[in-house]
């Protein structure tokens, strides 16, 4: 478990203090009533001695105790330790929330993590208290309060696309973790849109985030990067709309969030989902989350990066920063090498390009939105000629898509970062920026240091700061990058 969590008395301790900064992190279950919260539950504390704590939700529900209807914490924010740490249980939780259990199964995540299922088993109830089942199980849950509260599926319906096996099964599965009916369930729901954020229609959704969020910094950063045909902005600074198409498992998507949620203080930002297949919802939440770096830890990034002078003030300028990633590993890639040795611009220009010739239509036009982004496998046999590069741009292109195709090179949630990087550099044209930049950004590498970077050398400069200071910066490295190119633009503006 993480560390700031401490013993179980510090963890009581946090809950008597409702520290927010702990949820996600561990749970609380309360034996007198049966009931689990998130550490900052409003509810009156409970006695110590009443008190047991668990390191995951579907710990919790596999002990008997079911979800708290006020603090609702199958909704906390994931652990940021998931996307900071790099072992096999890391990568599996990743793996996890990406769906690949509903899809494959537990042997399908053992074969993408090259373990057995019974070694899978074992570390993850080791470590997390439930195995790959339970976890799993408890994010249907999730998924199934979703639908019954915002949309209006037919119950039945909504038990397959939350990824039950059986009706029985999403019947059991919610009366244990909710203590309500699917039916009483819904009609739970609160009264007023559970989202008024962007657009209309599609599932509605309130996507949760720890402690502050730099929301301006981030939909500025995907703004300057938007590529017609697959994203778009809509709104002024403050209250924009970023929407994106989605290539997922059973069908395709749109996503929109929104830069600022409707209360202040709020701690998420609204989302809405279109999908062709409500199967694709938790997946697509995934990476949505992701891409906006929705599980981050805030608080440990500003107590490491602040206890440097240079980027103290950095720090304090821009709480809750974050690093984000990106909905789709292989599109990253590929724009990865777009952007090598080119402005922005230029590469946002050859992106547009490329998807308007080798991408996939939409069903129909969503507004701006009219593509996915091409497929690996499109990209591997493609001629390339509308983007005017030089060939060895395009060859590297063609050599980066095959090895996605193939398995040569894995970017996919539960991918091993060092061997990606690995394997990357040892594709012809693929240098050690390109390689960091797609670990940042396409495996969600909080720890990445773009040696090398010109905006980054630009950057530490400004502060009065050097690479070498880097290494304190551990295991945070990556938002530090983004703290020094966030600087450089301000001053450029």
């Amino acid at each position: 478990m993480n560390e700031r969590a401490g013993d179980d008395d510090s963890r009581y301790e946090a809950v008597r203090s409702r520290d927010e900064r702990f949820d996600g992190v561990f749970f609380t279950a309360v034996v007198t009533t049966g009931i689990y919260c998130r550490p900052s539950c409003p509810a009156t504390t409970p006695k110590r001695h009443n008190v047991r704590f668990h390191p995951s939700a579907a710990a919790a529900q596999a002990a008997g105790f079911r979800a708290c209807r006020r603090c609702r914490p199958d909704t906390v924010p994931g652990s940021a330790e998931w996307n900071a740490r790099a072992d096999t249980v890391g990568r599996a939780m990743r793996l996890i929330a990406d769906g690949v259990v509903d899809r494959e199964g537990v042997a399908g995540l053992a074969r993408r993590l090259g373990y057995s299922a019974r070694q899978v088993q074992r570390q993850l109830t080791e470590e997390l208290g439930a195995g790959p089942v339970a976890l799993a199980r408890a994010q249907r849950a999730h998924t199934a309060r979703i639908l019954l509260q915002t949309t209006g599926m037919p119950v039945t319906e909504i038990a397959f696309a939350s990824g039950f096996a059986s009706v029985r099964q999403f019947n059991d599965t919610v009366r244990t973790t909710y203590a309500l009916t699917p039916t009483a369930l819904r009609a739970a729901a609160p009264r007023e849109p559970v989202t008024p954020g962007p657009g209309t229609g599609g599932i509605p959704l309130r996507l949760a985030h720890r402690g502050p969020y730099d929301a301006r910094q981030v939909f500025d950063f995907l703004g300057l990067r938007t590529l017609t045909g697959i994203e778009e902005m809509t709104g002024t600074p403050g209250a924009r709309t970023y929407r994106r198409s989605l290539a997922l498992p059973h069908g395709t998507g749109v996503a929109e969030v929104g830069e600022a949620p409707a209360a202040r203080g709020a701690r998420w930002l609204p989302c809405r989902l279109h999908l062709s297949d409500p199967r694709d919802l938790t997946t697509a939440v995934q990476r949505v989350r992701l891409l906006f770096d929705l599980d981050a830890d805030p608080f440990a990034v500003a107590e490491r990066l602040g206890a440097d002078p240079a980027l103290a003030p950095l720090v304090a300028a821009r709480p809750g920063l974050r690093s984000p990633g990106t909905a789709d590993p292989a599109e990253l890639a590929v724009r990865a090498v777009l952007g090598q040795q080119v402005t922005v611009a230029s590469a946002r220009a050859l992106g547009g390009t490329l998807v308007a010739a080798y991408g996939k239509p939409l069903p129909a036009p969503d507004g701006a939105l009219t593509h996915t982004f091409p497929a690996a496998e499109t990209l591997a046999d493609a001629p390339l000629g509308e983007l005017g590069m030089p060939e060895s741009r395009r060859a590297t292109i063609r050599t980066l898509a095959t090895a996605l195709a193939d398995g040569t090179v894995v970017l996919g949630p539960g991918a091993d970062r060092d061997a990606a990087e690995r394997d990357l550099l040892a594709l012809r044209g693929i240098g050690p920026w390109t390689a960091g930049y797609i670990r940042m950004r396409a495996l969600g590498d909080p720890d990445v240091f773009l040696t090398g970077d010109a905006g980054l050398r630009h950057g530490l400069a400004l502060v009065g700061s050097a690479p070498a200071a880097a290494d304190a910066w551990r295991p945070w490295r990556s938002y530090a990058v983004h703290h020094l190119w966030t600087a450089t633009t301000r001053e450029n503006h």
